[in-house]
């Protein structure tokens, strides 16, 4: 029915065609331009970093080929020297002081501290420094390698008393007092007193015959030529903005023995360490770390990789790094920059453009309420507006002309209005009773058609299970016959295959029974109903151990019942896993037989009582019929209606009395047999 709103819509002035207008027209200039500016800076801060990264990286790189040039220029004038004419001619004319001076001007010109020629069991044939001691540690890889003919050069961690057998000041050049440094893995150390030594040697053949070794070595560890001789390859003049500067580190462990990073403006940074995360990214796992991380006392973009000695043991790390703040105030200066520029356009131009809005706000704002009058009930209300030729003139033109024809359709509605009003009421009544009556037409085919399916599927499943039951019987008798007088030992096991496979069987029958009750009667005898009560607790008493519920037996009937034993087994333990159901925090359930008369007919009742959740009326005037169950997910809504149609079917009755919240009780009632 149509009808006219009594209370007419109110305009809403906050959101009025002038602010909507307005936020459309300045939404990308005040909002998308400035997201877009936003993901373009963090755009462009990510790829600044990246290149700081990457700048970092490639000096990473640079320090780490001139570290491999030095062990192989090392290598290779050692094998010149070894190869050289002057040294055989030394070594021919076995004069010791010959060698030694030969040696010691070779490790002045290569730049060596230690330069020594040994046999294969240490023994010092030469040395330069003089070696003090007969024989000398020969088990380095390095060494080995040179004794079995082939050249190596690797970095090497000497202990400091192995420094002071090679030279007295080497051990004392080693030597660095640890400095107390903030975030660094807490140590109980005070000095470092190992040297990282550029550890070389080569093979040589002394008179053809004898195998020997010649062994040079370069101390690392305060080392200042070394580093800063990286320094300036890596940080070469202009390479770097002004206010930054470039550092080289040569740590052993995490321990700088070498450096061109200021603890103060006169003293370099000599014992001090390294932060545990980059120990533990680097000397832990071995990973190098390209990141900015805070070096003594400022930030730098930094680039840290470990170091291998000849075990191939991680002993230290190679550092190269650059100021990090004159980056950070150039980024923070382009980024001022930006902002300012933007906001200096958008105050020029959201003037100007407010003042070429005011010719289109007011036409439509116009429009705007001359529709509110048509929307409160003025059908008449017109905008009024000049002609003009442009888009909002023809629009409002547009508008005047629908509203005169919406005055002339609004009468003819109201007039067909009137007219549908009095067909619908009378179709309405037509169909509210032929709906009634299709609804109870309906619940009867639902519950047909439920009970047809269940007796197809019940058929095919009852084919389908039974076949594999026969295979397995079958195979369980032959596995007997095959084991003779063995199948004895297995006697148990094998019963309880028999006993379930039996019950399978069961199962599909009662399926088969409630589909077709009077089809699968089964073979029905007199019993004691208190027999057969003891016969189904075994069954339900995983159950009721796990709900904690008691057990009481009442019996006191001395009638038999005509039925089938396994039928009235399956309705006593359906209501007994229904009380079960029913007392999930425990309780107690009563089991009681008593000889009852019923309509002037001999008889026993069977009454199942728990102390459960109980059912309202409006349930247990549903509780046996089809499908209906209160447990949404587990029950299928047939155990109560199978029940009833066994019981019925042998001429008796079941009835339940229940209470919310005391619990229930089912009697069952059978007569007597004859």
């Amino acid at each position: 029915m149509l009808k006219r709103p009594e209370t007419p819509l109110s305009p809403v002035r906050g959101r009025s065609v002038r602010f909507r207008l307005l936020a459309i027209a300045l939404l990308p200039m005040l909002v998308i331009l400035p997201l877009l500016l936003g993901v373009a800076v963090v755009r462009w801060n990510e790829k600044f970093n990246a290149a700081l990264i990457s700048k970092v990286n490639g000096d990473l790189t640079i320090a780490h080929q001139y570290l491999a040039r030095i062990l192989e220029y090392t290598s290779e004038h050692l094998q010149a020297l070894g190869l050289s004419a002057r040294f055989r001619d030394v070594v021919a004319a076995e004069s010791s002081a010959d060698l030694d001076a030969l040696l010691e001007d070779r490790r002045k010109a290569l730049g060596l501290d230690f330069l020594y020629l040994a046999d294969g069991d240490g023994k010092i044939m030469a040395s330069a420094p003089k070696i003090p001691l007969p024989s000398i540690r020969h088990d380095w890889p390095v060494v080995v390698s040179a004794l079995k003919g082939t050249p190596s050069i690797a970095i090497d961690i000497f202990a400091n008393s192995e420094l002071g057998d090679i030279a007295r000041g080497l051990a004392e050049r080693a030597r660095l007092e640890l400095v107390p440094t903030p975030n660094a893995v807490p140590t109980d150390r005070d000095a470092e007193t190992r040297g990282m030594v550029v550890h070389s040697a080569s093979p040589v053949s002394l008179n053809g015959r004898q195998q020997a070794a010649l062994v040079g070595g370069l101390l690392l560890n305060q080392n200042l030529v070394f580093i800063d001789t990286i320094n300036d390859l890596v940080y070469r003049a202009a390479s770097l903005p002004a206010g930054s500067q470039g550092t080289a580190t040569l740590f052993l462990d995490d321990v700088r023995i070498t450096t061109n990073v200021r603890l103060f403006e006169d003293r370099r940074a000599l014992g001090t360490r390294v932060s545990g995360a980059v120990r533990s990214t680097v000397l832990d796992q071995g990973k190098t770390w390209l990141d900015s991380a805070f070096v003594v006392n400022d930030w730098y973009i930094s680039a840290y990789e470990p170091i291998i000695d000849s075990y191939g043991k991680r002993v230290g790390m190679l550092y190269v790094g650059f100021l990090e703040a004159p980056f950070i105030k150039a980024r923070y200066t382009t980024l001022a920059i930006i902002l300012i520029a933007f906001l200096a356009i958008t105050a020029a131009i959201v003037p100007i453009f407010l003042r070429w809005a005011r010719a289109i706000f007011k036409p439509l704002e116009r429009m705007t309420d001359t529709i509110d009058k048509v929307e409160s009930g003025d059908l008449g209300a017109r905008t009024d507006l000049p002609v003009v030729n442009d888009e909002i003139g023809v629009v409002a033109s547009h508008l005047d002309s629908l509203l005169s024809r919406l005055q002339v359709r609004d009468r003819q509605l109201r007039e067909w209005n009137e007219e549908l009003n009095a067909r619908v009421d009378e179709r309405t009544r037509e169909l509210q009773l032929a709906n009634r009556q299709l609804e109870a037409t309906t619940k009867q085919l639902i519950v047909s058609e439920k009970l047809a399916t269940i007796g197809e599927v019940t058929a095919g499943v009852a084919h389908e299970i039974n076949n594999p039951i026969a295979v397995m019987q079958g195979n369980l008798d032959v596995i007997r016959d095959v084991m003779g007088e063995k199948a004895n030992l297995a006697r148990t096991e094998f019963n309880l295959l028999d006993e379930q496979i039996h019950r399978i069987s069961q199962i599909v029958s009662r399926l088969l029974q409630f589909a077709k009750p009077e089809e699968y009667a089964g073979y029905v005898e007199r019993h004691a109903a208190d027999n057969v009560i003891s016969d189904s607790l075994p069954l339900v008493r995983h159950l009721l151990n796990k709900a904690r519920i008691i057990v009481v037996r009442d019996d006191r009937s001395t009638r038999l019942v005509l039925m089938n034993r396994t039928e009235l087994q399956q309705v006593i333990v359906n209501l007994i896993v229904n009380a079960i159901h029913a007392m999930p925090d425990g309780g107690m359930l009563t089991l009681r037989t008593s000889d009852t008369d019923l309509d002037d007919r001999p008889g026993l009742a069977i009454e199942i009582i728990d102390t459960g959740v109980g059912m309202a009326p409006e349930v247990m005037q549903r509780v046996f019929d089809p499908f209906f169950t209160t447990k949404r997910r587990e029950g299928t809504g047939l155990g109560l209606s199978i029940s009833q149609t066994l019981v019925t079917r042998q001429g008796g009755k079941i009835s339940v009395e229940s209470e919310p919240g005391k619990g229930t009780a089912f009697t069952v009632w059978l007569p007597e047999s004859n």
